[in-house]
């Protein structure tokens, strides 16, 4: 078993920042996929970014040039670095984990064995 706990979130203006975080416990060995995923009032989830093995990152084409996602393996830790955020990037974000090959955004929801309670953010125009 994995488990995630998501932090950093809260409420930013258009054009601010915010850094999440996701610290894994638990059998980490277990994933090698990382992943963040945002759902939105009344959407679906959708995946923003992902890391595979610690060094490949997918980015959605919606936060591409905003968001960077990396690791810190000491602290067993993703990131999700978030500039310039606009009112669009309002949600839940979720971390998530599996252990696969493929890894990338467009990999299901369902697809992932590991998920975090998320935390909010909130951005104001």
């Amino acid at each position: 078993q994995v488990q995630l706990v998501e932090s950093g979130g809260g409420s930013v203006q258009a054009g601010g920042s915010l850094r999440l975080s996701c610290a894994a416990s638990g059998d980490i060995a277990d994933t090698n996929c990382m992943a963040w995923f945002r759902q939105a009032p009344g959407k679906e989830r959708e995946g923003v970014a992902t890391l595979r093995d610690g060094r490949s990152a997918a980015l959605a084409n919606s936060v591409k040039g905003r968001f960077t996602i990396s690791h810190d393996n000491a602290k067993r830790t993703v990131y999700l670095q978030m500039d310039n955020l606009k009112p669009e990037d309002t949600g839940m974000y979720y971390c998530a984990a599996r252990r696969s090959v493929t890894c990338g955004v467009q990999v299901s929801e369902a697809d992932f064995a590991y998920w975090g309670q998320g935390t909010q953010v909130t951005v104001s125009s």
